[in-house]
């Protein structure tokens, strides 16, 4: 995989491997990261880096577009046939460029955005006040109104849609395990006359799979999405668009020239490929099992008694009140797991007294370690591991017996090169 580094740069490839081995000893739990396979990363690596492709297939403002037009017509195809949908725009570097160009598509400066906030689920991208995206537009922002059961109150958004007339209704998270209720919400937009937009960056894989409900299937204008996370692909983004050609129109202007210049042509090869795996019957077992596999870990958290935002999980996440349960905070349980070999990420729970950088929560799932074959019983080992990890925090014995529990783990279960 490296010949040519390893010939030409030792320094990166030192941490290159470095990377490759923590991959393959430890466990990601985090849940928008998964493995992708060995011909994602090929062609994540291949001959399209070399080539400008500014504009649209067919549109380019550059010589030499035969196989680029061909690649991204492909991968838009797949992205349709997975969503349902008679729209993809696969060009966004990101998921959070997916989000912006969204809004700059729909809204002008000082519009109103109506969006999760992040303490209660919601993404930056939905209108955190550190970003800059919030200086053009204006976010207001809905909680939920039970933590404890995730319950969101849709007749008080109502009111709040009423009162401040948002020109999108957002929909989606990036830390919350429930199922929203999509008919609510496109109903709440069509009575304000908003958008229903709906961020499905960490469902879009149990979408596609067949797992998860389809929101196009409730009326809702667009999503915009990552395509890595559950839909195991490379780093990028996505917009699809249900069967508006007006509104395809001002998403492609948006993302260009409005937002990004040259497209990744090696990025939307794989995106291509990825969209390709998730077309396999393969592929619905697989997210059918992620959902098995956090159930599984539910029960182990919820025996242990350990609280859970939501009060559980209905998809690949979990997001725990370690301080509140286990006294301890969401940063050092981050570095007591890192060092046995499980990697998360410590996150912001509902109505936090904590700070962000050392919140109260821990976030973990389970797309990765289903990737590895991992099923409902080594799913529930890797929870009371995780937990026994936390608790014996300050015993070097128990944690280096953990550290190689965990490697035996990955070595039964190794990172597979194929899905297909």
């Amino acid at each position: 995989m490296y010949n040519f580094v390893e010939m030409q740069d030792k320094e990166v490839l030192q941490i290159l491997t470095g990377e490759e081995k923590r991959e393959a000893e430890g466990l990601e739990l985090i849940p928008s990261e998964n493995y992708v396979s060995q011909a994602v990363r090929e062609a994540n690596g291949s001959i399209f880096t070399n080539k400008y492709s500014e504009g649209y297939p067919g549109k380019r403002y550059y010589g030499g577009q035969t196989y680029t037009d061909q690649i991204e017509i492909l991968a838009i195809e797949r992205a349709k046939t997975l969503f349902s949908c008679g729209y993809a725009n696969v060009q966004p570097l990101s998921g959070a460029n997916a989000n912006i160009a969204t809004y700059f598509a729909l809204l002008l400066p000082g519009d109103t955005v109506l969006g999760m906030d992040l303490s209660h689920g919601g993404h930056l991208t939905h209108g955190a006040p550190v970003t800059y995206i919030t200086k053009f537009f204006n976010f207001v922002r809905y909680k939920m109104k039970n933590p404890d059961t995730g319950e969101i109150d849709y007749e008080e958004m109502r009111k709040v849609a009423l009162e401040v007339k948002p020109k999108i209704l957002l929909a989606g998270f990036s830390a919350y395990s429930r199922e929203l209720e999509y008919d609510k919400f496109v109903s709440i937009a069509r009575e304000v006359g908003a958008y229903a937009v709906i961020d499905i960056a960490h469902i879009a894989g149990l979408i596609a799979g067949g797992v998860a409900k389809n929101p196009f299937d409730y009326g809702f204008d667009i999503m915009t999405s990552t395509t890595h996370k559950t839909l195991r692909g490379p780093r990028g983004g996505l917009i699809l668009v249900r069967e508006s050609e007006e509104l395809a129109k001002k998403i492609d202007r948006a993302v260009f020239p409005g937002l990004q210049g040259g497209p990744h042509m090696h990025t939307i090869a794989a995106k291509a490929i990825a969209f390709g795996e998730a077309m396999q019957p393969s592929f619905k077992v697989y997210t059918a099992q992620i959902l098995k596999n956090a159930k599984a870990m539910e029960t182990v958290l919820h025996d242990r008694k350990v609280r859970m935002l939501g009060g559980g999980t209905s998809n690949h996440l979990i997001l725990a009140d370690v301080h509140g349960s286990l006294g301890v905070g969401g940063r050092e349980a981050e570095e007591i797991l890192d060092s046995v070999g499980i990697t998360l990420n410590k996150n912001m729970i509902a109505n936090d007294t904590r700070p962000p950088l050392d919140p109260s929560g821990i976030r973990f799932g389970t797309p990765a370690i289903t990737t590895r074959g991992f099923t409902e019983k080594e799913s529930a080992q890797v929870a009371n591991l995780l937990l026994d990890g936390i608790a014996h925090r300050g015993d070097k014995i128990k944690l280096d017996s953990i550290r190689q529990e965990i490697r035996k783990m990955c070595i039964q279960f190794p990172i597979p090169d194929s899905f297909v």
